[in-house]
């Protein structure tokens, strides 16, 4: 099969950020590209700025609609009173508000400072929230009251470098957030940072140690560009495009795969602060007429319960993209056949990212295939010494170690870097098979990173978390596979002296990691066990563990 994309003329090319070299495509940016110019900055004119940016329907059902114009007006007053604070160029905001209007429009606010964005999920429990802020000594936190209030009273001793935090209705000794949106600034001179400046630090789970702090500057974006084309199926500015989606806009699926792609193309993000389920998803997507939207494949899954959803709902969805895990064959039947879909999907990590995928308005997808290399990487299957292997024959997924979309490094963590390099590559530890017209084929992981319902997981943060439950002397954790989410979390647990296995502990478990890491990392298998298979360096063997049960 020839290249889809060398078809393409070269103006074509240019517009989704290409540029044609002898030695192939390459993905372009200037050096003075940044997240605000790419998105709210490029839709300030007279002919835009009154575009609707944002549609946010409230728990009460009011929906709150704000221009482009309104957003960066609050955006600048934020902004003001962030410098006030002290945060200028490099500094660190901790965003925690969800999937509320204020992340949006914080995000444009931290980029007008050249300061950093950490991006923080309310899916996170308190152990789990004060191990990022820790480990990066963020000093400003903008969050809500729901969020706050149970962390409220442990603020000394779970968050001891932060100085100050920004919400709606304060009520103990914190900044009025509510009265940094409204205010009136004039005279106001953004220090915007360039494309190689961080932008972005986001926590996100390896398969040894806890979540580390990966940064990423404001290229990319840039570096995205030609791919979010791609998997939106080229319709990205479609003219009545409305973009949605249910996963969290604290990485990379709802932040900048859905968010920030709508507002480069001048289009509106619909947003809701209900969690995602098929009953209230539905009607949503028929309220604002939703076009485009980000879903991991669980999500699709689950909407997929309803057979017959164009018969009951009158929606105008048309371009789903979707990552994060392996989407079934049957997933893409479903949505193609009863959603009325195109249905991309992609692949990557948040180290770098957009490596392989597909667009069905250039080349034919293949049902159960991650999709083919997209144009600026150079992606291959390699054996263990780093050595690329014949089409048809398994390895792991690499890309060069300059690629575009890659990160500016982990966070206080330099050695996890090296981690991932084998030879002149940087690794996936993700196991593929490329066929003979250059489709890759997921076989699973080569590592213990958990991967489920579009989470990253790592089982030594949940161990370690087990560990401090005083009915667990040792425990062991992998992923174990699922129809419905690739793999779920499992533990296996040895109970100290006293305490019984059985389904009161175990929930009692569950429970406890639920609350104080976060509900998407609670173990849904627990197995209790009078001792483990051992490595030969005496380490848990948890290759054992999952061969032993899978």
């Amino acid at each position: 099969m020839t290249d889809p994309y060398d078809a393409l003329p070269d103006d074509r090319l240019a517009a989704l950020g290409l540029v044609r070299t002898p030695e192939g495509l390459r993905v372009t940016w200037p050096a003075d590209a940044n997240i605000h110019a790419m998105t709210l900055g490029r839709h300030l004119g007279p002919g835009s700025r009154d575009r609707t940016a944002l549609i946010f329907e409230r728990p009460d059902g009011a929906v709150e609609r704000q221009s482009f114009a309104e957003v960066d007006r609050a955006a600048t007053g934020l902004a003001a009173s962030l410098r006030d604070l002290g945060v200028g160029r490099g500094d660190l905001v901790g965003l925690h508000t969800g999937f509320h209007p204020d992340t949006a429009v914080a995000h444009m606010a931290v980029c007008k400072l050249g300061a950093v964005a950490v991006t923080l999920s309310q899916l996170y429990g308190p152990d789990a929230l004060a191990h990022a802020m820790n480990d990066c000594r963020c000093p400003v936190l903008l969050t809500d009251g729901a969020a706050w209030a149970p962390l409220r009273g442990e603020r000394a001793a779970l968050l001891p470098h932060l100085r100050h935090v920004l919400l709606r209705e304060p009520e103990g000794g914190e900044i009025d957030l509510d009265a940094a949106l409204a205010r009136e600034v004039s005279g106001f001179v953004p220090q915007y940072g360039g494309a190689d400046d961080p932008a972005l630090l986001m926590y996100t789970s390896g398969s040894t140690g806890r979540p580390k702090g990966i940064l990423h500057g404001h290229r990319v974006l840039a570096s995205y560009r030609p791919s979010i084309n791609l998997f939106f199926d080229l319709r990205l500015d479609d003219d009545d495009a409305v973009f949605w989606s249910p996963s969290d806009w604290a990485w990379v699926g709802g932040l900048l795969d859905m968010l920030f792609p709508a507002w480069m193309a001048g289009r509106p993000v619909a947003t809701t602060l209900d969690r995602f389920a098929p009953d209230r998803a539905y009607p949503f997507l028929a309220r604002h007429r939703v076009t485009h939207a980000f879903l991991a494949p669980t999500a699709i899954k689950r909407l997929a319960q309803e057979p017959s959803p164009r018969e009951r709902y009158d929606l105008a969805l048309r371009v789903i993209c979707t990552g994060g895990e392996a989407l079934a064959a049957e997933t893409l039947d479903w949505a193609e056949a009863r959603l009325g879909v195109v249905c991309n999907e992609f692949y990557g990590m948040t180290e770098v990212n957009h490596l392989i995928g597909n667009c069905a308005a250039l080349f034919p997808r293949r049902p159960g295939s991650m999709g083919r290399a997209y144009p600026g990487h150079r992606v291959e299957i390699v054996d263990d010494e780093g050595h690329p292997v014949p089409d048809g024959t398994p390895g792991e997924i690499v890309t060069q170690a300059d690629a575009p979309t890659r990160f500016l490094g982990y966070l206080n963590a330099p050695e996890k870097e090296a981690e991932m390099r084998l030879g002149p590559w940087l690794r996936t530890r993700d196991l593929a098979v490329r066929d003979g017209d250059a489709y890759f084929w997921h076989k699973g992981r080569s590592d213990d990173l958990i991967k489920s319902s579009g989470f990253r997981i790592g089982p030594t943060e949940i161990e370690d978390s087990l560990l401090a439950h005083p009915a667990v002397a040792e425990c062991g954790v992998v992923g174990l596979p699922d129809p419905d989410r690739g793999q779920v979390v499992a533990a296996f647990i040895r109970p100290r002296e006293g305490f019984a296995a059985g389904e009161a502990l175990a929930e009692a478990l569950v429970a406890h990691v639920r609350a104080r890491l976060a509900p998407y990392k609670a173990p849904r298998v627990v197995r209790f066990v009078e001792e483990f298979p051992m490595t030969s360096s005496g380490k848990i063997n948890r290759r054992a563990l999952r061969e032993g049960v899978a």
